[in-house]
């Protein structure tokens, strides 16, 4: 019964067991099992970790952005199964927290790495979550019940920290080793294990920028930027040309300044034919470097060869479709229009 379970030693958090607390050092990996409910009279269930198939993984002083859990967690032991009420001061940030958790689950990345609009407005402004139960609990924070289960405890030295495990600090520093591994990657033409270390860094610097208000924030995105820009390089590697388009597209439009935004999208552009985009970013670099003029002025003829290309193929393509050899007759010899000639027959089995 919640009514009389007893009281953690915390306020605003009850548990139906008590037991003293763990000593669990910084560093520690806790992996446990979660069910989220509502405080109502179904106990509605909002995530299950069981129904994912996949435990949770939390390192203890990591700054967890739900850090009840932790106070949590402290007062369980390995097996145990234990259930807890939450007042709103400790869940208010369980939204944003199972939005993350939920995309992990379904295989995507926990944060969006590459931001459409300005991070700090996002901040000011309600968006939807993206799940109407999350958004509801957004608008109207409510206490939760948590019943958590604790699997696992190991130490620092027992496992390997993935990038998400990391703390803000530790985080800062795997950027630019992610970012040189990257660059030799791309240098040997591996461009696929390339991306996947810029990828890392990436989530790293958008990871940190997520939480930070006092973080510098300009040098993060410059560095971001960076590293999407050596991503996309990579993707036009592998012909990825479309993908290319959408994230330069989004970082020359909150950044109209990067010159080598516009010269991989006139690149992309470039592969699919579209030739006035190409043109038009080539000569944006123009604007914005002289000093590649050179460059520029090879891509615009490797553009015109192209196009050319193309139209020839096209030409051969579309020859003989509407020859006048393969049109039908008059009776009197006169050969008909091909475009009239299929209006006709088109007109005749409406007819019939």
């Amino acid at each position: 019964d919640m009514e009389n379970s007893l009281l953690h030693g915390t306020e605003g958090i009850k548990k139906n067991i008590l037991c003293p607390l763990v000593s669990f050092p910084c560093g520690t990996q806790v992996t446990f099992h979660f069910r989220t409910m509502l405080c109502n009279d179904d106990r509605t269930a909002l995530d299950d970790s069981r129904k994912v198939g996949m435990p949770m993984e939390l390192v203890i002083g990591n700054m967890f952005k739900l850090d009840v859990w932790e106070t949590l967690l402290r007062s369980m032991r390995v097996g145990e199964v234990a259930e807890f009420w939450c007042d709103v001061i400790h869940t208010g940030l369980y939204p944003m927290v199972a939005k993350s958790l939920r995309r992990i689950a379904e295989g995507k990345d926990p944060v969006d790495w590459h931001v459409h609009a300005c991070g700090m407005a996002n901040m000011f402004a309600y968006h939807s979550l993206g799940y109407e139960d999350l958004d509801e609990l957004q608008k109207e924070p409510q206490p939760l019940i948590f019943l958590l289960e604790l699997l696992k405890v190991q130490q620092p030295s027992e496992y390997e920290r993935e990038s998400w495990a990391l703390s803000d600090e530790e985080r800062l520093k795997a950027v630019p080793v992610r970012h040189d591994q990257g660059n030799k990657l791309y240098k040997q033409g591996r461009f696929e294990e390339a991306t996947l270390k810029y990828k890392e860094a990436i989530f790293c610097i958008k990871n940190v920028q997520s939480k930070a208000w006092e973080a510098p924030w300009l040098k993060l995105e410059k560095m971001a930027n960076t590293l999407t820009l050596n991503y996309c390089q990579c993707l036009l590697r592998m012909a990825e040309y479309y993908e290319v388009i959408e994230h330069t597209s989004d970082i020359v439009n909150q950044h109209p300044g990067l010159m080598k935004g516009f010269y991989l999208r006139g690149k992309a552009h470039m592969e699919v034919w579209n030739e006035a985009e190409a043109r038009a970013d080539f000569h944006r670099v123009l604007d914005l470097d002289p000093g590649m003029k050179k460059i520029v002025k090879k891509d615009l003829a490797v553009l015109a060869m192209r196009m050319d290309e193309k139209k020839e193929e096209d030409r051969l393509k579309y020859k003989g479709m509407f020859t006048t050899a393969s049109a039908p007759k008059t009776p009197d010899g006169q050969q008909v229009d091909p475009f009239l000639s299929h209006f006709l027959s088109r007109f005749a089995r409406s007819v019939l």
